[in-house]
């Protein structure tokens, strides 16, 4: 199984949404300017994995949807 069927996989998006809120919580933690940019950057994967979204879909040629893509590449 290659790394970008991981990321599009449920248990991906799970780690998604978990990634998303240590990277938010991270820059909170910090109070500083990096900081607020770090947690603005967790809001991507938050969004990504809770919205089932596979924002590296288009990078291999699959859609962007995460059931669509899912089923992209369980029919290759």
């Amino acid at each position: 199984m290659k790394p970008i069927d991981v990321i599009g996989s449920q248990p991906g998006r799970v780690l998604r949404i978990a990634a998303g809120i240590g990277i938010i919580t991270t820059g909170l933690r910090r109070g500083d300017t990096k900081g607020k940019v770090l947690a603005a950057a967790g809001g991507i994967p938050l969004v990504a994995g809770a919205a089932d979204v596979c924002v590296l879909g288009p990078l291999v040629h699959g859609p962007l949807r995460g059931e669509a893509f899912r089923q992209h590449r369980r029919a290759r």
